[in-house]
C-alpha cells in the first residue's frame, strides 16, 4: 500500500467513527448542555480531566469553552490528590474523558468528587464501565475501530472526543445567546481581536489627511488639497456638505490626454457620482469586504448625515493586520 492509500484509509476510518458516533447521539447530549448552560448561570465552572490522550484532548475542549464564554479549567488527575483539587468549588460541573472509562488515575478523583456538590459528565467509549455509572450523564463515543494497525494507539477515538467537545461546546454558545461581540471580548489580540473590535473610525484617515472639496471648485484648486493630505481621491460634497462624489487622481491621469481644460472644470463635471462610501460605527472587516468586492483603493467613510469624516486607504490596512 503507497503512503498517499494509508493515509486515505486513516481518514476513512475516523470518518466512519464521527459517523458512527454521531448516530449514537440521544437524550444524554442534551442533558449535558442543560446541565452546563445552568452551571455556567449559578457562576460555576467546567472542570476537565482526563489521563494521557483523553486529558490532551479535554485541555483542548477547556480551552474552546473558555474562549467562547463558557468558564473551563483543567484538573491534573495525577496532581489533584496533592493539593490541586482545591479548584473544584461546590456547584462546579466535572467533564471527565477516559475512552475505556477505567483509567485508575481518574477512578481514585471519584471519591473526592462525591464530598463535592458537583455533578460529573463522562465522555467514554463504554457506557457500562465504572466512570460512566459513577457519573450523571455519559456521553457515548465508542467507535468502530481506531485508525492505528494494531486497534491500539488512540487515533478515531480522540478524533471522536474532540468532536464531540466541539459540539457540546459550540450547542452551549448557542443555548446562551452568545453572540460575536461577545468572542471578540474573549480575543482582544491577534487577528480576531483586531478583525472583531476594529471600527472604521479607529483605522481611517480624518482632520488634514482627509480631503474634501464643494462640487464647484475648480479641478486645479482641488489637486493641492489631494496633495496636502497626501491622498490619492477627495470627497466631493454639496453646499449642504453631503457627499456626492469622488475624485481621484486616476480619474484626473485619465481625462487629462482628452480634455485640455480639465484644470478649469468644476469638480461635479469630472467626479464619479454617489460613491461607495461606509459608516465610521461599521467594523473595519466590513470596509476590507468592500475593498475586495469593489476593487478600488480609497473608501470614504461617512457620518449618519452622509457627511464624509475619513477615508480608508488600502494601502493602510497590512499594517493593521485584519486582511
Amino acid at each position: 500500500m503507497s503512503h498517499l492509500a494509508h493515509a486515505r484509509k486513516v481518514f476513512d476510518i475516523e470518518l466512519a467513527a464521527l459517523k458512527a458516533v454521531r448516530a449514537q447521539l440521544d437524550g444524554a447530549f442534551e442533558r449535558a448542555v442543560e446541565a452546563v448552560v445552568e452551571t455556567l448561570g449559578r457562576r460555576g465552572k467546567i472542570v476537565t480531566v482526563g489521563i494521557g490522550k483523553s486529558g490532551n484532548i479535554g485541555r483542548k475542549i477547556s480551552a474552546t469553552l473558555t474562549s467562547t464564554g463558557s468558564t473551563s479549567v483543567v484538573l491534573n488527575s495525577v496532581d489533584a490528590l496533592h493539593g490541586d483539587l482545591g479548584i473544584v468549588n461546590d456547584g462546579d460541573l466535572i467533564l471527565a474523558l477516559s475512552y475505556s472509562g477505567e483509567s485508575e488515575e481518574l477512578l481514585n478523583l471519584l471519591p473526592a468528587f462525591k464530598r463535592f456538590l458537583v455533578r460529573i459528565i463522562a465522555m467514554t467509549g463504554n457506557p457500562k464501565s465504572t466512570l460512566a455509572l459513577h457519573s450523571d450523564v455519559v456521553l457515548n463515543v465508542r467507535v468502530p475501530k481506531e485508525a492505528c494497525p494494531f486497534n491500539l494507539a488512540p487515533t478515531a477515538s480522540t478524533t471522536a472526543m474532540l468532536v464531540m467537545g466541539d459540539a457540546l461546546a459550540m450547542t452551549v454558545l448557542q443555548a446562551r445567546g452568545f453572540k460575536k461581540s461577545d468572542f471578540a471580548r474573549y480575543h482582544p489580540s491577534g487577528a480576531i481581536g483586531r478583525a472583531m473590535l476594529l471600527r472604521v473610525g479607529d483605522i481611517m484617515r480624518a482632520g488634514e489627511r482627509n480631503a474634501v472639496a464643494r462640487e464647484d471648485l475648480k479641478v486645479r484648486e482641488a489637486l493641492p488639497l489631494m496633495t496636502s493630505a497626501k491622498s490619492g481621491s477627495l470627497s466631493v460634497v454639496n453646499a449642504r456638505g453631503k457627499l456626492v462624489g469622488v475624485f481621484t487622481d486616476g480619474d484626473f491621469r485619465r481625462r487629462m490626454s482628452a480634455d485640455a481644460d480639465i484644470l478649469s472644470r468644476p469638480l461635479k463635471s469630472v467626479m464619479t457620482r454617489n460613491p461607495v462610501a461606509v459608516r465610521a460605527d461599521a467594523l473595519a472587516v466590513e470596509a476590507l469586504k468592500i475593498f475586495n468586492e469593489r476593487n478600488i483603493d480609497d473608501l470614504i467613510v461617512v457620518n449618519a448625515k452622509r457627511e464624509p469624516v475619513g477615508l480608508v486607504d488600502s494601502q493602510d490596512l497590512p499594517k493593521l493586520k485584519i486582511m
